[in-house]
């Protein structure tokens, strides 16, 4: 493409968010639902966060890694949901070119270090249960801080990556995205460039960012069942899972939805689909973390009384 040419074909300054205009009867409804979803999301996580923060007690590994996501999770709400929500109140769903390249770059970039996090808690858990002499050694304030900004660095590394490349793109007369946000497919499609490198580079970092994490926790607990199967006691295995449950109840939510997300196929009858399974790991799941992490967690459950 030619600099002229190029230069004729940048000059859409904003997009169009579809998102759920298709049901124009359900738009108050649906604005009370997702209020309700954010409000509840941001007191469960701040809350959760001021009581790891406050309570010394609470100062371990496990919980330090909870407050790096209880932080994650409030932002991550804070970059979809408000513009959604304005847009069931006002009817105005345009967003400007670098509003939306800056949405995607957040929450790309909150989407790998969530994986990250997670990844690193299994790791935690694994030596919680099959290490427990040498835990507090194999786990110290060195080697969490150290998991934790490998965990945002790698995520602000892969997002800055994808969001350049798309940046960097011709969009044309295209201006709707089939969409609630600006996610990298939907955009991609608004493209009159060849999206062969982006789409390239962006499977790449994906399965760094998202497909390692998960094979990594999904190694980890295997070795924890199998090292909880060898306790002799059912009182010892049930102590033991008990200390992981949490963590594998907010895996299992959260990779499933997003592996039906991006393994279902971008057609047009399954995007209603696509979009419901992307509300669950964009909205849902960072208001039931919180949820599940006090009302499964004895500790927490401990500070939220003398509080």
């Amino acid at each position: 493409m030619s600099a002229t040419e190029r230069q004729n074909q940048t000059y859409i300054t904003e997009f169009i968010l579809l998102g759920f205009g298709y049901f124009p009867d359900l738009q108050v409804p649906l604005f009370l639902l997702f209020l309700v979803i954010y409000t509840v999301t941001m007191t469960g996580n701040i809350l959760v966060l001021m009581l790891l923060v406050a309570n010394q007690h609470l100062h371990t590994p496990m919980y330090f890694f909870l407050s790096n996501l209880s932080c994650l999770e409030t932002c991550y709400s804070s970059t979809i949901l408000p513009k959604l929500l304005a847009s069931f109140l006002t009817g105005d769903r345009s967003i400007s070119y670098s509003s939306c390249m800056m949405q995607f770059f957040v929450f790309a970039f909150l989407v790998g270090v969530e994986c990250y996090l997670l990844a690193a808690m299994s790791y935690d858990r694994y030596l919680a249960v099959c290490k427990p002499l040498r835990y507090v050694t194999l786990m110290n304030r060195e080697r969490c801080t150290a998991l934790a900004a490998g965990a945002w660095a790698s995520g602000f590394t892969i997002s800055s990556v994808i969001t350049l490349l798309m940046s960097q793109m011709a969009y044309c007369d295209c201006r709707e995205i089939d969409h609630f946000f600006c996610d990298f497919a939907p955009v991609i499609k608004c493209s009159c460039s060849d999206t062969f490198l982006v789409e390239a580079v962006a499977s790449l970092m994906s399965a760094t960012c998202t497909v390692l994490p998960f094979l990594f926790t999904v190694a980890s607990y295997i070795l924890i069942i199998s090292s909880m199967l060898r306790i002799p006691s059912e009182t010892g295995r049930k102590k033991a899972f008990s200390t992981c449950s949490s963590h594998l109840i907010m895996v299992t939510i959260f990779y499933t939805t997003l592996i039906l997300v991006y393994m279902l196929p971008k057609t047009y009858n399954l995007t209603a689909f696509n979009k419901l399974f992307s509300v669950f790991y964009t909205v849902v799941t960072p208001m039931v973390n919180p949820l599940i992490y006090t009302l499964r967690n004895k500790e927490i459950r401990g500070a939220l009384r003398k509080e």
